[in-house]
């Protein structure tokens, strides 16, 4: 086909059209609102799209065009916009939500000054009046270039006649994806031995709140909720609050809360229950003596979304009070100064969370978009800062960007803003040691991180975290004492806390001890060229060798002049005697 004047193509694209359901009805109801939710729906769309590889060509009232070069990626960006848009209905303050259908089709495209056209264009757009709220529709030629997804599935709709399109065309419809289920993860051994701990007076456990609405959009609230009350009440130096990660995994194995206060080790627990109607919420909330499961303490709290954080201050202090811990002044005033941020911010950071757990690239950058969705409806939320900071600590750790220093000078400059903006959040601190220590600029990680602690000395991750860094500097007595500690209160802990020990009592000389940590990690991929290195500094040169080659199976492209630029040790000749480790069991 002939060029036409103000034309560019053809070319073959992926087209999707996305329509808001009702437009006209949610216009009339609430004119001002819909519009605003729909300005933030789209710059939120406009701003993944491009991490996904797409790009938005036309917008028009409730509706837009977006292009791909890959149908797979289309499918995918629609089904992550999907998830994304549906956790709207939690922050929607009793409106009717906006739900978006979503068309998809494959074929040649033509661009001209204000968008894209072609039949391709066409059908995606007629297509999707097929779809659920919230769904999506997608052609006969996407369906047999993507049919082979075991991830995906999809239901034929029959052939459909379409507005001003000949011949009948067959839709088919993608079916929401199942909720994802909880990774099974094994016990420590030397947990499931545990029958009597002693528990000490004030140790408690915040179970996950059961979400009794029923609907999985809220689903991110409840964990958020329980997140911030550990957090909150980590800050009490004299009460020793379990991390989240094994109480969750702990109320997984059994429902007796007698058995779940014996596997953590805490005299009490608090459990909870959400529902929300709309804007309304009822949160129920049960204070317990886990050995005797009596309740010595249970209120219930009506009101609605933006009450949310009066009633984390209530549980806060009421559950200190409880067990006998006095709020001191430092304590009262941390509270009273807490800021809270516009809710929709808060929901958006929630999310953002939610999504980088899943430590994939489309993913981490998924998540930094609705953290700087966040920072911009509130350039002084604190939290906001932090998060993205570590997306890009996260992106320079894994190697997924192309200019690791400027991931790693981001990280750096996001977590001070942070600490700006929230002076008495732990967060920033935590997020800008990890970031000084890993451009070995050590003094400053080390008075990030106890400035973290003084803020908040409970909570198992900084603990942990900390507690690596200290193992950098030739403090390794104290960094085995903090991940001790992070360990009991995260009893469930994951294998980095065992690698941060293992990495302790390697730079402390202790390589028996060393192996004897590591082999206890449940996947030992990256624990390969430590163990390599301590069999072969302690003369146990077949093991050594054993873990060299397990280390080229998992990074083939390894070398020592690399591995010297990646730990971050103050001393170099700390870092000589690992590399010598390494040369003697046969890496090169």
């Amino acid at each position: 086909m002939t060029e036409q004047p103000g034309l560019t193509g053809p070319r073959l694209q992926a087209v999707l059209y996305a329509d808001i359901h009702g437009y006209t009805r949610l216009i009339e109801q609430d004119e001002a609102g819909t519009i605003l939710r729909l300005t933030r729906s789209l710059a939120l769309i406009r701003n993944l799209v491009g991490d996904y590889g797409g790009t938005v060509v036309n917008t028009a009232g409730d509706g837009l065009v977006a292009v791909f070069e890959d149908v797979h990626q289309a499918l995918h960006f629609a089904i992550e916009m999907q998830r994304e848009l549906s956790c709207e209905s939690a922050w929607a303050e009793a409106r009717e939500p906006i739900a978006w259908r979503v068309g998809i089709s494959l074929g040649e495209t033509f661009e001209g000054r204000d968008g894209v056209y072609g039949h391709s264009v066409n059908l995606a757009a007629r297509i999707q009046s097929f779809a659920d709220p919230g769904g999506i529709c997608v052609t006969e030629t996407v369906y047999r270039m993507v049919r082979d997804n075991a991830e995906l599935a999809l239901r034929s709709l029959g052939r459909r006649r379409l507005k001003n399109i000949s011949a009948p065309v067959e839709v088919y419809a993608v079916l929401p994806p199942a909720p994802a289920a909880a990774p099974a993860t094994p016990l420590p051994r030397d947990l499931l031995l545990r029958t009597d701990p002693s528990q000490p007076d004030a140790s408690l456990a915040i179970l996950p709140m059961e979400n009794l609405s029923a609907d999985p959009r809220d689903r991110h609230l409840c964990q958020g909720i329980v997140a911030d009350l550990i957090t909150n009440l980590s800050r009490f130096r004299q009460l020793m609050v379990i991390a989240r990660h094994s109480s969750v995994l702990a109320a997984a194995q059994t429902t007796s809360l007698r058995e779940i206060g014996r596997r953590l080790g805490v005299r009490y627990l608090l459990t909870g229950g959400f529902r929300r109607a709309g804007n309304r919420l009822r949160i129920t909330v049960d204070l317990a003596e886990a050995e005797s499961e009596n309740v010595i303490w249970s209120e219930r709290y009506d009101g609605v979304m933006q009450d949310i954080f009066d009633f984390q201050d209530d549980v806060t202090a009421m559950t200190a009070a409880r067990v006998a811990i006095q709020l001191d002044t430092a304590e009262r005033r941390r509270l009273a100064e807490q800021a809270h941020p516009p809710l929709y911010a808060y929901g958006l950071v929630l999310r953002g969370q939610d999504m980088g757990l899943r430590f994939l690239p489309d993913a981490n950058l998924h998540a930094r978009r609705l953290f700087e969705e966040a920072r911009d409806l509130d350039p002084s939320y604190g939290r906001s800062y932090a998060a993205m900071s570590r997306t890009f600590n996260v992106e320079w750790r894994y190697n997924w960007t192309s200019d690791p220093d400027a991931a790693l000078n981001q990280a750096l400059v996001l977590a001070k803003r942070a600490v700006q903006c929230d002076s008495l959040d732990s967060r920033g601190f935590s997020e800008m040691g990890l970031a000084h220590l890993y451009k070995k600029q050590h003094d400053e990680a080390l008075a990030a991180y106890e400035h973290a602690l003084d803020l908040n000395p409970n909570d198992a991750d900084l603990l942990a975290y900390t507690g690596d860094c200290l193992a950098y500097v030739r403090q390794g007595d104290r960094a085995v004492k903090l991940l001790e500690r992070a360990m009991r209160l995260n009893p469930y802990y994951p294998d980095a806390y065992l690698w941060f020990l293992g990495d302790a009592y390697f730079h402390h000389g202790d390589y028996a001890r060393t192996i004897e940590t590591l082999y206890k990690m449940r996947d030992q991929s990256e624990a390969h060229r430590l163990l390599a290195a301590s069999h072969a500094l302690l003369g146990q040169m077949d093991e050594a060798r054993r873990h060299a080659r397990a280390v080229m199976q998992v990074h083939p492209n390894f070398t020592i002049a690399h591995w010297r630029k990646v730990p971050p040790l103050k001393h170099a000749d700390d870092l000589e005697l690992y590399v010598e480790g390494l040369r003697k069991a046969g890496l090169t």
